[in-house]
């Protein structure tokens, strides 16, 4: 074992693994508040493009558990600056790219790039941190991707309003910057080299596979709002900067419930944890849509509350999710997260798509609100059932 791989990954190391989530948060977020923009340059309706959001989610959903085992035996640090480089090309590609189709590739490549990224990003911190803080180092490089909303994608959204590919330049200079600072600052990690069959075996068990759909079954709920917010809060508090403003608040919102959700996590059993988010994010939804339904003044308030409290527990899931599944396959943690990496993007991607589909129906705005309940119930189904009937089989 070489001497960098001893020394732990301290606060300079978090930092900068940090810097890389908060590049590929604005990424993440900034586009759908842009799709109006988008729609007109690329000569697209709205729904189209919002598939450039949906696309990536899909693409990463697949790439993530592959690209995971196929280099599961690479030196972990290597293969999160090399899969940080192809994001950045990605997100180049899309800047410069003249037609629709050229710009759903790019978000292919950076779709690549970014789902390795996350998930070995998420497996370094995991071992190189000891386990009654994991749960904060979590929140705090995660929360990289979610300081974005509060600061890269309202300064994205503003540069993005007369051209909507500036932001794409910003996500890709954010990427450089954390780039360097990753190749000098974090230390070099191996983990045990294992068999195909053996990263694999995690696969076996059936309450592992359920909890990863029980995030696939959040983000679903979470982007088949999210994907379309614009929509929804532009007939009530108009486009420009009152949506800057409203999605200023979603990333401040959701840094604070990943904040609260990393200590929670640390304290108590993170099924409970889950249990709580669920719970209240479906009363959450039950009560914008009742709220949405007022007009002027008190339906634009509701719209705000219904997305803010959305925000919050919706920032604070991850943590407890992917602490969770680094508890049952710890010798497979590099491919468990991008697993639950490619469960969380294949619930953006849903989402996106479904909400797309349900827009195009003729279904107003408005509705996706009560439709997004629906999806956290049947979560909700599923993980109470995980939870009381294979206590034994996650022990195993």
């Amino acid at each position: 074992m070489q001497k960098d791989e001893t020394r732990p990954a301290g606060f300079g190391a978090l930092l900068w693994l940090a810097t890389a989530t908060f590049s590929m948060g604005i990424d993440g977020y900034v586009l759908a508040g842009l799709l109006p923009q988008i729609a007109l340059d690329l000569d697209v309706s709205d729904a189209a493009a919002g598939q450039l959001v949906a696309i990536f989610a899909l693409t990463a959903a697949v790439a993530g558990p592959v690209l995971s085992a196929l280099t599961g035996g690479w030196e972990r640090k290597g293969v999160i600056a090399a899969s940080l480089a192809v994001f950045i090309v990605g997100n180049l590609l899309v800047a410069v790219a003249p037609t629709y189709a050229q710009a759903m590739a790019g978000r292919i490549v950076s779709a690549i790039g970014g789902a390795l990224l996350s998930a070995v990003v998420s497996a370094y911190v995991l071992a190189k941190t000891a386990p009654e803080r994991r749960g904060r180092a979590l929140s705090f490089v995660l929360g990289g991707f979610l300081a974005a909303t509060a600061l890269g994608v309202p300064v994205g959204l503003i540069i993005g309003l007369d051209d909507w590919r500036l932001p794409l330049y910003l996500v890709s200079a954010v990427g450089a910057v954390a780039l360097v600072g990753i190749l000098i600052n974090v230390p070099r990690l191996h983990l045990p080299a294992l068999s195909l069959r053996e990263t694999l075996r995690p696969l076996r068990r059936p309450a592992l596979i359920g909890s990863i759909l029980v995030a696939t079954g959040i983000m679903c709920a979470s982007y088949l709002c999210f994907t379309y917010a614009t929509l929804i809060f532009g007939p009530r508090i108009g486009e420009g900067a009152p949506i800057i403003a409203a999605m200023f608040g979603y990333g401040v919102v959701s840094l604070i419930g990943n904040i609260l959700s990393g200590r929670a996590t640390d304290r108590f059993d993170p099924v409970h944890v889950i249990t709580l988010i669920i719970g209240i994010l479906i009363g959450v939804a039950l009560l914008g849509t009742g709220g949405l339904l007022l007009p002027g003044v008190g339906g634009a308030v509701a719209a705000f509350v219904w997305f803010f409290c959305c925000a919050f527990f919706n920032g604070g899931s991850g943590v407890a999710l992917q602490s969770r599944l680094g508890d049952l396959a710890p010798e497979s943690m590099s491919l468990v997260l991008a697993l639950n990496g490619s469960g969380m993007q294949l619930g953006s991607a849903l989402g996106g798509m479904l909400g797309g589909a349900l827009l195009a129906s003729g279904l107003p705005a408005d509705g996706l609100v009560p439709v997004s309940a629906l999806v956290l119930a049947a979560t909700m189904l599923l993980h109470l059932t995980l939870s009381r009937v294979a206590p034994r089989a996650l022990a195993a």
